[in-house]
């Protein structure tokens, strides 16, 4: 690796049957792409991997049920962090299989597919600008490989006649043969039935009869309501006179005078 005023740690890991070139093939490569893209950045994390484990990655990070060549993670770093500039994964079948596509070495197709990951670590985006990325991606090859570009054809790997179909889950996957062609069937069938459909007869209003509307009753104050005393209502009765008889006179005494 040439030498740098400012540290570039490289890590590698391989989860895949196949080998991937390494820090001697690569090294200088990453270390010209970061002095001119990213100068800043000190780190860097590469992963190979095989077919199943890129199918699972980019259902997950981007809803598709189908391997892919190389996905880009920019790092998220906070500031004062240390300055991670992301991870780039790697499916080495894939590259195998476009490397023979093409006529070249696996190690000169991962050279296309670590340019094209870096510049989505840095930014770049070729699915929203007008090509730029792609250009800036053909001239980096000639200037730091000496090498014409290669074409990035896995976008490059749609069969002629696939379709891509919706899984219940929400991801998709691209489908070919039959299946593709039962999913044009299925599509024609639902267009036809939404054309022979009639449209829909208007509902009719119904106007419901407004409710009598009771007059609020007084709202009692707080506490437990008192109980009220029975009033009789009878007429009262008259008080009784009371009679006193009279009591006879006295009769006189007979006695003796002495």
């Amino acid at each position: 690796m040439s030498d740098s005023s400012v540290p570039f740690k490289i890590d590698w890991s391989t989860r895949s049957k196949l080998r991937g070139p390494g820090e001697r093939s690569l090294g200088d490569l990453l270390l010209r792409l970061r002095n001119k893209f990213a100068p800043k950045a000190q780190g860097i994390s590469i992963s190979y991997v095989d077919d199943r484990a890129m199918r699972r990655l980019n259902r997950e990070h981007r809803g598709l049920n189908q391997t892919t060549d190389v996905l880009s993670f920019p790092s998220k770093a906070e500031k004062g962090a240390f300055p991670h500039l992301g991870d780039l994964v790697i499916s080495l079948p894939v590259a195998e299989k476009m490397a023979k596509k093409l006529g070249v070495s696996r190690r000169r197709e991962v050279e296309t597919l670590v340019i094209h990951g870096f510049l989505h670590l840095c930014g770049h985006d070729h699915e929203m600008d007008k090509g730029q990325m792609m250009a800036l991606q053909a001239q980096v090859e000639k200037d730091f490989l000496g090498e014409e570009p290669l074409r990035m054809s896995l976008k490059r790997g749609r069969k002629p006649g696939s379709k891509v179909k919706k899984l219940k889950d929400g991801s998709r996957v691209v489908v070919t043969g039959r299946a593709a062609q039962a999913l044009v069937r299925k599509e024609k069938v639902k267009k036809e039935q939404k054309k022979a459909k009639p449209a829909p007869k208007p509902k009719k209003k119904v106007v419901k009869a407004k409710k009598q509307v009771e007059p609020a009753k007084p709202k009692r104050g707080p506490g437990r309501p008192r109980k009220v005393q029975a009033v009789a209502t009878a007429p009262a009765e008259a008080p009784k006179k009371v009679v006193r008889r009279k009591r006879p006179a006295p009769k006189p005494r007979s006695g003796v005078l002495g």
